[in-house]
């Protein structure tokens, strides 16, 4: 898929945080993107490149239709999003993230070492495929219902 054919802009679905690795996270009202460190208060949150992940809920619903009862957080994502086809953009992508945080997506997808508990249930998991993880450029709040647009610098 080229770019031109990516769509730009979307939306926050929600937001979840987890105080431990590996395990699902809850959705929080709002969350605060701290720049070179990630989503306060998530396990995941700091320096290094996958300090925020993200995931589509169009990946999630191909879960659903599996027939799992999963939602936005089971995967351990950090933002699910709705609109921007997360895994087909170049590592480097600018996103705006909320009214002003700004990300760079460093990795695209990831290498699942311990099976986590939805590939246990379902003997698969899209969040190792289709999820995202991005670093923070530039901090700021966000919350379920903000926008998400692909940018360049």
């Amino acid at each position: 898929m080229g770019l031109q054919e990516i769509n730009f802009e979307g939306k926050i679905l929600a937001v979840s945080v987890s105080q431990n690795k590996g395990e699902r996270k809850s959705g929080v009202e709002k969350g605060l993107l701290l720049p070179e460190f990630g989503l306060k208060t998530d396990a995941h949150a700091g320096k290094w490149h996958r300090q925020v992940s993200l995931l589509g809920i169009e990946s999630i619903r191909k879960m659903q239709e599996n027939g799992l009862d999963v939602g936005p957080g089971d995967f351990a994502e950090n933002i699910t999003s709705q609109g921007v086809d997360l895994p087909s953009l170049p590592l480097g992508t600018q996103l705006q993230i909320g009214p002003v945080a700004v990300c760079e997506v460093t990795q695209i997808g990831k290498i699942c070492h311990d099976r986590c508990a939805i590939y246990k249930q379902a003997g698969d998991c899209v969040m190792p495929r289709e999820g995202i993880f991005v670093r923070v450029l530039k901090g700021g709040t966000i919350q379920a219902g903000d926008s998400i647009r692909v940018i360049f610098s």
